[in-house]
């Protein structure tokens, strides 16, 4: 089943469990000048609205002294920006200077061989601008058109809006799959990643709500069950709206606890239910405690290192994290400075343990069906599986196995929660394989074009296990039964 009316590509998929959701959404109450003046604002400071009751004091500000750190700053946001949209490209670095360079070579247009109608909403910055009227294919038949209007056009031209988008996937009494967009939340910057969470903010037993990481370094929560509504129900970090200036003093006030920079992975935790960690560009993992709305916890101990070699800048941030589901306690997270930590939360994280990978890791997933072992998917095209226990023996840092899965980056995995051995990647090369894992001898047993682009993301449903979502490029959302492969069906049917 695939979905084609969404806007820009796909970078993260969250599934919603069955009964989560309330039957009749409430309809939030039409907004004030007042909150649509401040949205806007919001929007236009790149996110991090809010309350300001976690500013920084004096010793925590991150106010940058001078314009050479104002100009260092300048130059990691933009690089940090460029490398997330740029993780197409399967690339560990990205210029400095020239991030529109990077983002043409993305080269989205080109990610599928077939053949495609023009698409309304862009996939990339290469088809919203034309440098002539002549080339542009909405403006063909207007060559009698004065230069006054060219101008008006050109004028008028402007960024699809970002979004986040709420889908009803249903299974009709046949059997077929129907898709369709419930509602969509409009984001004021690029979403990296989602984590669903059902830790009610609004008191309660059990709420329904998603946590979104964007480029900008706030974290918003929106309520699934809320329609029409225009701010976050709540806001983790972010900038401050209070711009205070010390003589001598520029940049910009961030909230007490905040990330610095892009928030490129999420993690909520099923068993401390109000626990969600994240994972950021500026080297760092936060705990957050979503009852106060509060950082409770930041672990420094990836390389926080910078290079630039030549024109290069390269940045060793932290891509991913995840709780253990039998451990809850126990998080993992991985860097682009090829390695993967392992945080015991109950001394606050001050126990740490460390494998070295062959690659900047793009993805990581703890094993439902085993608590030792957990896999990851890396920048070269390559998957390790580790053992957790190896953390104390003389073969700490040996992979039980490593896959060469595919040809480009592995930029998204996921374990089937009901069937042992069972395993999904996705990756830039396009494709999404099913991989059987039995012995630690994987081998693939199914592979799908699905003509979305290059893959970001892929994620097997709770509720109907055998389904998996795959996200890319295109901006399509397909939803794969993977048990009609009938080597899926042979080997893990019994297991539905």
């Amino acid at each position: 089943m695939e979905d084609d009316s969404l806007k820009g590509m796909i970078s993260a998929i969250s599934w919603v469990p069955r009964g989560a959701a309330k039957n009749v959404p409430v309809v939030a109450e039409p907004p004030t000048q007042e909150e649509i003046d401040e949205a806007i604002k919001t929007m236009a400071m790149g996110g991090g609205g809010g309350s300001d009751a976690e500013e920084d004091d004096d010793a925590g500000t991150m106010d940058l002294d001078g314009a050479e750190a104002e100009a260092e700053e300048e130059e990691l946001d933009e690089a940090a920006r460029a490398k997330a949209v740029a993780k197409a490209l399967a690339k560990g670095t990205s210029k400095v200077d020239d991030v529109a360079d990077e983002l043409q070579e993305l080269n989205m247009d080109a990610y599928d061989d077939e053949e495609e109608g023009i698409e309304i909403f862009s996939s990339g910055m290469g088809d919203l601008y034309y440098p002539s009227n002549d080339m542009d294919p909405y403006l063909k038949n207007n060559d009698d058109d004065d230069d006054d209007d060219d101008e008006e056009i050109e004028d008028k031209m402007i960024k699809p809006t970002d979004y986040l988008i709420v889908n009803i996937l249903e299974e009709t009494e046949d059997g077929e799959q129907n898709m369709f967009v419930h509602h969509d939340v409009p984001l004021p910057d690029f979403p990296l990643c989602t984590a669903w969470m059902d830790f009610n903010l609004k008191g309660g037993d059990k709420g329904n709500f998603i946590a979104v990481g964007t480029m900008d370094p706030a974290i918003e929560i929106w309520d699934l069950d809320m329609v029409d509504e225009v701010q976050p129900h709540m806001v983790l970090g972010g900038f401050s709206k209070k711009k205070k200036k010390a003589k001598g003093k520029k940049g910009k006030k961030y909230k007490k606890g905040s990330h610095r920079s892009s928030v490129l992975g999420l993690a909520w935790n099923k068993e401390v239910r109000n626990v969600l960690a994240s994972a950021s560009a500026d080297t760092t993992v936060k705990i957050w405690d979503l009852a106060v709305g509060k950082c409770a916890v930041t672990l420094e101990h990836h390389d926080d290192k910078a290079l630039i070699i030549d024109t290069y800048f390269l940045s060793f941030w932290v891509q991913s994290v995840a709780w253990c589901p039998q451990s809850p306690e126990v998080l993992l997270s991985g860097s682009f400075d090829k390695t993967v930590a392992m945080n015991d939360m109950k001394d606050g994280g001050q126990s740490c343990h460390k494998w070295s990978v062959e690659a900047d890791v793009e993805s990581l997933a703890w094993d439902p069906h085993n608590e030792h072992s957990f896999v990851v998917s890396l920048e070269n095209g390559m998957v390790q599986a580790f053992d957790k226990r190896t953390v104390s023996s003389s073969s700490s840092g040996r992979s039980a196995y490593t896959l060469h899965a595919h040809e480009k980056a592995v930029s998204s995995i996921s374990f089937s929660p009901s069937a042992p051995n069972f395993l999904a990647t996705g990756s830039t090369d396009k494709m999404v394989k099913l991989w059987d894992l039995s012995n630690n001898q994987p081998s693939c047993i199914a592979s799908l074009n699905p003509k979305l682009g290059a893959i970001f993301s892929v994620s097997f449903s709770h509720d109907n296990p055998f389904w998996l979502a795959c996200g890319g490029s295109k901006g399509k959302l397909k939803v794969w039964d993977t048990l009609t492969e009938p080597a899926v069906a042979q080997k893990f049917s019994r297991q539905k």
